[in-house]
């Protein structure tokens, strides 16, 4: 009957829906529980390029990857 794609289609979804679950953990994990920017127009772009000169983008690479190693060796 119709009702015996039900668990094959959750299955799917499920597996489908995993990567993206999966990303926004790992952007949570590297940035500090910050949303990864985005930038749509030249604007935002200026404004992303100015914080970034202003707070120096080695130091966040850094903390990321600390972090990073730390929960790999749990």
């Amino acid at each position: 009957m119709w009702y015996e794609i039900l668990p094959g289609m959750a299955i799917m979804g499920v597996c489908l829906s995993v990567p993206g679950i999966a990303t926004i953990f790992m952007h949570r994990l590297c940035h500090g529980g910050k949303e990864k920017r985005i930038a749509r127009y030249p604007y935002e772009w200026t404004l992303i390029e100015r914080d970034r000169r202003l707070s120096g983008s080695g130091e966040h690479k850094l903390r990321c990857r600390q972090r990073f190693e730390k929960f790999m060796y749990l």
